[in-house]
């Protein structure tokens, strides 16, 4: 019976990481690329439970042979087993601002923080005091050359960026051509499922997922200036699943309380016995 307790007791701790994940979803169901958690659970090995009293064994001349029948098997719980991202491209939304950008396809953009190199979905830049692209917490945007630099912009000049993360300044009075700044670091990763989340949207890789590399070719998503990819989180859906774990935690806590009620009745009983 105190087994029970144990599986109950697993079964609840695993809903409420579930229940933790889906919050955290439906928190960012608003923040520009942002990719959700699934919660993924597994049971402990299970145990094949036999008749193991003397009457089972049969003696032969070889020796002997457990003749013991099967009485079934025993699960012993379930644990989280990890929580894993979904990157399910999320859907575009129109700002018409030349700082706001998406990728339309895999990958992530580049930013310098005090931790170093680290990637995000996030689109939604600003141009800085010192005429620096950077993220809203002040991180600067990298080029395949470094900053990317747009201090004209700070001077009434327009830029524009094609598919191809070219950054460019508006077209120059004297030959109408357009000054080239850089292109848009944009990396992958040879296993995206395993970069670990570093929150404010930002990512970092892992042994397992690789370290960066810049995109090219049929890898390079499309760069989109003047939109911003929203979140890939359903609001219905994570409700649903909330309330399947709510379910859940309910029925594993009234496990827990049927378990104490058969060991409260067996207690009072071998007391009363002796």
């Amino acid at each position: 019976m105190i087994r029970g307790w144990y599986i109950g007791s697993s079964g609840m701790n695993a809903q409420q990481n579930r229940l933790d994940t889906i919050s955290n979803n439906l928190a960012n169901v608003d923040t520009a690329g942002f990719k959700k958690d699934v919660s993924v659970s597994k049971s402990f090995p299970e145990l094949l439970v036999r008749r193991t009293k003397a009457d089972g064994v049969l003696q032969n001349p070889f020796g002997s042979s457990d003749a013991a029948p099967i009485i079934g098997k025993l699960g012993l719980g379930v644990e989280t087993n990890e929580n894993f991202t979904e990157f399910e491209q999320g859907s575009f939304r129109v700002t018409d601002e030349p700082t706001d950008f998406a990728l339309d396809g895999q990958g992530f953009f580049a930013v310098e923080t005090p931790l170093g190199e680290r990637y995000t979905r996030n689109g939604n830049f600003i141009v800085g005091k010192e005429g620096i692209l950077e993220t809203k917490d002040g991180y600067p945007v990298l080029g395949e050359n470094g900053y990317i630099r747009l201090d004209k912009v700070l001077e009434g000049a327009k830029f524009n960026v094609n598919e191809d993360g070219v950054v460019q300044i508006n077209a120059r009075e004297d030959d109408g051509t357009d000054e080239i700044v850089d292109r848009m670091k944009i990396v992958r990763f040879d296993n995206e499922r395993y970069l670990k989340k570093m929150g404010n949207s930002l990512w970092c890789p892992t042994d397992v997922s690789g370290n960066a590399y810049i995109a090219e070719g049929g890898e390079r998503p499309r760069a989109l200036q003047g939109l911003m990819e929203t979140s890939n989180v359903n609001v219905v859906e994570e409700m649903v699943r909330m309330i399947e774990v709510n379910r859940a935690y309910e029925a594993s806590q009234k496990t827990i309380q049927s378990e104490d009620s058969m060991m409260s009745t067996l207690w009072n009983k071998v007391a009363l016995a002796r």
